[in-house]
């Protein structure tokens, strides 16, 4: 049996969705003449109560737009600094957008409202970059996973629009953050000004993101898509995925944090774990005892044939997904039980 628990990235098409793209009545997109295209970008945008929606090959393509359309070159953007623009987005933020960050130490990812008024750089002192720009995250990548309160992301958003700064979410797990927190879609739409949500990590689907925004924002965003070659042709096939997971996968990211809620107390009992950080959706990061090496552990549990991922400074992280089943994940529990190493 082979376990992969690397990321909810490496899930597969199930049929049904397969059978969803084969049928999809597609046009050129570039054109704006695909029409499963334009389904979706108005069915995410009116979900989200937003004016537009712009359909991305990737997450990092979408917030990287975000953050252009956001900014000038020169600018300062707030985020934590685990952030997934800062740390795995290709240095982007920079290169695209000439923007510096300014990195909050947050908790588990997530930055206060307090923490954000404390970086903002004076707007009259022209020796510092003008800050522009908020991004926050939710769910956490590298923070485990963890979920913003909403009282706490509409005290950012009102804070943010006082003292003329821009908010963008990026929202690649938005949706596992919709069934951890039993909140609505709108809810989050009306306290940012561009989201970025993906459909190919809890959803399950091959391809595909999108950015979120008003219609203005997202004809800048066209124009900066097409500059970053992301227009892309006949991609109703794409957006026909995304319609089918929306209509038939969102309600199964609930077995997802069921069994990693069930790895975090497992781990939390075995005596060569050190620490594991609180589980709120489907990723569970965790430590090893001090005497212990995480490249012997890592390698270990790929003897038995079970994928995990090191995060560095001694971080090791498991990510459930629809792809891991039932016996899979008992497999797996059982092999942490009777690990020896």
């Amino acid at each position: 049996m082979k376990v992969n628990l690397i990321s909810d990235t490496v899930s597969l098409p199930s049929t049904g969705m397969i059978n969803a793209m084969s049928i999809a009545k597609v046009g050129d997109d570039v054109f704006k003449e695909d029409p499963t295209v334009n389904h979706l970008e108005d069915k995410i945008a009116k979900l989200f109560g937003k004016e537009s929606g712009l359909f991305f090959p990737s997450g990092t393509m979408s917030n990287q737009v975000a953050i252009k359309v956001h900014t000038n070159p020169g600018d300062q953007l707030i985020c934590d600094e685990f952030s997934h623009i800062y740390h795995y987005e290709g240095g982007g933020i920079s290169f695209n957008s000439g923007v510096s960050c300014r990195l909050i130490k947050g908790n588990q990812g997530r930055i206060t409202k307090d923490q954000i008024n404390e970086a903002i750089n004076p707007p009259d002192f022209y020796h510092s970059p003008p800050t522009t720009l908020v991004s926050l995250e939710n769910t956490t990548n590298k923070g485990g996973g963890a979920c913003y309160n909403l009282i706490e992301l509409e005290s950012i958003s009102e804070f943010c629009k006082q003292n003329n700064l821009s908010i963008h979410l990026d929202g690649a797990r938005i949706w596992n953050a919709l069934i951890a927190t039993n909140t609505e879609a709108i809810e989050y739409g009306i306290l940012f000004d561009t989201i970025s949500v993906c459909f190919s990590k809890g959803l399950g689907c091959p391809v595909g993101s999108m950015l979120l925004g008003s219609k203005e924002l997202i004809k800048k965003g066209i124009r900066y898509r097409k500059v970053l070659g992301g227009g892309m042709r006949q991609s109703g096939y794409l957006a026909a995925a995304a319609n089918f997971a929306l209509d038939n996968n969102f309600d199964d990211l609930v077995n997802d944090h069921n069994k990693a809620k069930e790895l975090e107390v497992l781990l939390n009992k075995l005596p060569y774990v050190l620490k594991v950080q609180p589980v709120s959706t489907n990723i569970i990061i965790f430590s090893l005892k001090p005497n212990l090496n995480e490249d012997s552990f890592v390698s270990l549990l790929a003897k038995n044939k079970i994928a995990v991922i090191k995060l560095g400074k001694g971080k090791i992280r498991m990510v459930t997904h629809r792809d891991y089943k039932n016996d899979q994940h008992q497999y797996t529990m059982d092999t942490l039980i009777n690990l020896k190493f």
